[in-house]
């Protein structure tokens, strides 16, 4: 696969997954960052899936890049965790560190199952 190829491909995905995270993070972002907790965790699961599923240079580079990539966001949940208090950020760390790795390896889980992979 060509260099622009994977280039557009990517830039398709985040075309995507970004305009949907910001709408669903505002969405749903009150007091405590619960959208971009949701985004973070979902997004994760989704990677874990088409990890697992062996998707080939062409879908990862569409689907784990540019859609998953675009869809969460690591700055934002920073930035998220130091305008907070010491332990409000210390909850919002721990819980999307929690929920992220166990939705990737639930996903990663299922489609080796679905798949029949694992």
């Amino acid at each position: 696969m060509s260099t622009l190829l994977t280039v557009l491909l990517v830039a398709l995905g985040a075309a995507v997954g970004a305009p949907l995270r910001y709408v669903l993070a505002l969405a749903l972002d009150a007091r405590f960052p619960t959208g971009m907790l949701l985004v973070n965790t979902l997004g994760s699961g989704l990677f874990g899936v088409f990890a697992a599923l062996s998707l080939g240079d062409a879908g990862w580079a569409l689907l784990g890049t540019g859609f998953c990539g675009a869809f969460t966001s690591f700055s934002t949940f920073a930035v998220q965790s130091v305008e907070r208090s010491a332990r409000a950020a210390t909850a919002y760390v721990l819980a999307t560190t929690v929920l992220a790795v166990g939705a990737c390896a639930l996903g990663w889980m299922l489609a080796t199952r679905l798949d029949g992979v694992g």
